[in-house]
């Protein structure tokens, strides 16, 4: 038995590692081809998109709840390595019979071929890095194992040579460099040139000096590119050509329109000062950033287009042909629903949907807020659904009155005395009247509020506490300009966001 053992992993390892090398170098190379071509095309990629696709509502939630903006490197992470374990079957029984794990490889790459074609604005071309995998994965596990005579491999099965070792380190070298060249472009191409925003002929007022110059741990009150949160379905981030992108208007108009980056920014742009929050935000979540966004008024560019009388809803379609829904009458009220082409000051990050993308006051991103935006359509709910619709969630999802505690943290140890309670509240377009702090479950105390912005802007808030010794639970709510106040009603996220009142344990002593 030990005899069989020993046997077994003697030639099964070479073996395995084989079939995995070769499908490293078959990756490496189709990752390069991605690069020159679409990212999203990589066979990694193609099969991660599909698998976040196909995957249940309530796991995406789970997912997102337990390991934030983790999930992505996680479920690649999880792609890969089955991916691995897969190659190494196929390098064992390449070892076998060279057929059979050959073919293993090819199927696998035609997996990532058929998840790539499986995209909204998939091409014939998308299939090419799969199969630019499939032709490098066969041959370097051919250069690996150099087969014997048929009457020796019937017995012992083909054999690793010197020549197949050489080959192997030779290979682990060549993924390196390959994969490494086909990352590299993939960055250099994410670079944004030199795109200089034109001044706002609406310009926003300068923000006032926020609370967290006073107290360092409350959220500051403009949220950073590089902090701001970012929540979508995208593993990689489109890469998109300024110069030849556009955007079309169509559907139930007067006259169907295109523009290009060019004529936006010629056109008459404003400023605001607008909190954005993600569905999958949770109470005391950290999914809302606030930031100064420069682009045209939605109004702006349905006049031009004329809208006609059946539409009721505006379907936004990304470069990539991911839609979003949003009620018509919101471009319409009054909110300031803008096009988007600048983010505190600078271009739109490519992460946060350069060249231009949707904003929405008081709705959440799902509804309102589309990144890479590439058309919008004038159509009904009835005619036409998006992503998230079909996928169950609300279409009219107006963002809840809500407030966090940023200080203390859940579960801090803290020392006797002078302390500070503090954090954020929001209500976009109704604004926050008034913030409350319950200390272990006694009477509502109300926070001093800091500087107002706008009625889309989130709010600072604290309240000074003499902090005795003890287990003590703080809980906060907050009240909008119109009356309405935080609900204690748990709610999840899905279908149309989460509600309650947070509630924090802290330790003095």
């Amino acid at each position: 038995m030990a005899d069989r053992l020993r046997t077994a992993l003697r030639t099964g390892i070479p073996g395995a590692a084989g079939g995995v090398l070769a499908t490293l170098a078959g990756l490496a190379a189709a990752h390069l081809t991605a690069a020159l071509t679409d990212p999203a095309t990589s066979p990694v990629v193609s099969i991660g998109s599909t698998v976040i696709d196909l995957t249940p509502t309530p796991v995406k939630e789970w997912a997102v709840s337990n390991f934030g903006t983790a999930d992505k490197p996680i479920l690649i992470g999880s792609v890969f390595a089955g991916t691995l374990v897969l190659a190494g079957i196929a390098g064992i029984l390449a070892r076998r019979r060279f057929p059979l794990g050959a073919a293993l490889l090819v199927v696998l790459t035609a997996l990532a071929g058929a998840a790539a074609l499986a995209r909204p604005t998939a091409t014939i071309t998308d299939v090419i890095p799969a199969v630019v995998a499939a032709i490098v994965g066969v041959l370097t596990l051919a250069l690996i194992f150099r087969t014997r005579t048929a009457s020796a491999e019937a017995k012992t099965g083909p054999r690793l040579s010197r020549r197949g070792i050489l080959g192997m380190a030779a290979v682990a070298v060549a993924v390196g460099v390959i994969g490494g060249a086909g990352e590299w472009i993939t960055r250099a191409r994410s670079r944004i040139g030199d795109i200089k925003l034109p001044l706002a002929a609406k310009r926003a007022k300068a923000l006032p000096v926020g609370l967290e110059d006073q107290y360092a741990e409350i959220t500051p009150l403009s949220t950073s590119n590089s902090k701001f949160y970012r929540v979508d379905t995208r593993l990689t981030v489109p890469i998109v050509d300024v110069d030849s992108w556009s955007l079309t208007i169509d559907g139930d108009v007067d006259k169907e329109l295109t523009f290009s980056f060019d004529d936006l920014m010629k056109m008459s742009l404003e400023e605001h000062d607008i909190t954005m929050t993600c569905v999958s935000n949770d109470v005391g979540g950290k999914y809302i950033g606030a930031a100064r966004w420069l682009g045209v008024p939605i109004t702006t560019l349905l006049d031009q287009a004329g809208v006609g009388s059946k539409a009721d809803q505006i379907l936004s379609t990304d470069v990539d042909g991911f839609t979003i829904s949003t009620p018509l009458e919101l471009a319409t009220d009054g909110r300031n629903m803008m096009v988007v082409i600048g983010m505190n000051g600078e271009p739109l990050p490519r992460e946060h949907g350069l060249p231009c993308r949707l904003i929405t006051p008081g709705i959440y991103g799902f509804v309102g807020a589309t990144k890479w935006l590439t058309k919008l359509t004038l159509t009904t709910y009835a005619e036409q659904t998006a992503y998230w619709t079909e996928r169950d969630w609300a279409t009219d999802a107006p963002i809840k009155v809500s407030s966090r505690i940023d200080t203390p943290k859940p579960l801090a140890r803290l020392k006797p005395g002078k302390t500070a309670i503090g954090g954020v509240a929001w209500a976009q377009t109704r604004g926050i009247k008034t913030v409350e702090v319950r200390i272990d479950g006694g009477a509502w105390q109300p926070a001093e509020l800091g500087p107002e912005v706008n009625l889309d802007y989130w709010r600072q808030w604290y309240l000074p506490w003499d902090a005795p010794n003890g287990t003590h639970m703080l809980s906060v709510r907050a009240t909008t300009q119109d009356g309405e106040v935080q609900t204690a009603a748990r709610a999840t996220p899905f279908p149309s966001g989460a509600s309650g009142i947070q509630e924090v344990t802290i330790f003095v002593e």
